[in-house]
């Protein structure tokens, strides 16, 4: 049987902010800093999540990467928590504005594998790896990086469960849907989508969200290497499909978003698929 909580929806609304910013190459600190004042104007927006994109903690310039590790690279722990100085300012504002911060990073694990993950950095001042990105670009990226397998990539903040994503992820249907499937209301896809490449985003998001009747995030970088600048677009859409907030395809911008519960309860009581293919599974 289906469990009756997996389709309860929030108690309340969730501000989220979605950070669409530029990342210097190689410098984890710096982009930290970058990060943590960006977060802070959010949540005195009212923000109470922030997304960051992909890789934004060492830039997506995977030669530099390959070129200087220790620059750009952060060492887990145990369970998947990680302790490196380098990201205390943006520990200590997710601490000052209880804001929940998702951010791309590059972590090498305890096995010695390299992971493009997401951290989340929380308010009681914890820094986790939440999430490893399982589907890598067919270049660079599946030589340098090794694929995410485990968890059910959700983040629970504030009665919400967050499905999380990275990039290429958004280009799997499946994906997303494993997440709906697993209770997600909302579909979270931090990237750096280049420069002509992210109108693809601007098809598979707003379908991922009405697909699976969740809120779809896309929080996409801006600037990077001259050779692959990556190009913005960012945005929120809702459970119909609609967009909910954009930013432009140059330059740093935050766009807030309220997530409504009360708009997922409505578009599921006429859009029924999420619900039918969870039980044609059980079915099975």
């Amino acid at each position: 049987m289906t469990e009756p909580h997996r389709w309860e929806v929030p108690s309340a609304p969730l501000p989220l902010a979605v950070l669409q910013t530029e990342a210097i190459p190689g410098d984890l600190l710096g982009n930290a800093r970058r990060a943590a004042g960006m977060v802070s104007r959010a949540a005195r927006r009212g923000a109470r999540v922030a997304v960051l994109p992909e890789l934004h903690l060492c830039g997506y310039d995977l030669p530099t990467l390959q070129a200087d590790p220790e620059g750009c690279e952060i060492t887990t722990e145990v369970a998947g928590a990680v302790t490196d100085p380098r990201l205390e300012p943006l520990v200590e504002e997710a601490v000052r504005s209880r804001t929940a911060v998702l951010v791309g990073a590059a972590v090498r694990r305890l096995d010695g594998a390299l992971v493009n993950c997401l951290l989340a950095v929380e308010p009681p001042g914890t820094v986790s790896v939440v999430y490893e990105k399982r589907h890598l670009w067919h270049a660079d990226e599946s030589r340098i990086f090794t694929a995410g397998t485990g968890g059910d990539g959700l983040l629970e903040v504030g009665g919400w469960r967050l499905g999380l994503a990275i990039c290429y992820d958004m280009s799997f249907a499946a994906h997303a849907g494993a997440a709906a499937l697993s209770g997600a209301h909302a579909y979270l896809c931090p990237s750096a989508f280049v420069v002509g490449a992210e109108r693809r985003a601007a098809v598979y998001m707003p379908a991922r969200a009405l697909e699976n009747t969740v809120y779809s995030v896309y929080a996409n970088a801006v600037g990077g290497p001259a050779d692959r600048p990556a190009g913005g677009a960012s945005a929120v859409y809702a459970p119909d499909g609609r967009l909910v907030g954009g930013a432009g395809t140059e330059g740093e911008e935050i766009v807030v978003s309220e997530l409504d519960p009360e708009r997922i309860a409505q578009v599921r009581g006429f859009l029924h698929m999420l619900a039918e293919r969870a039980s044609a599974a059980e079915a099975v």
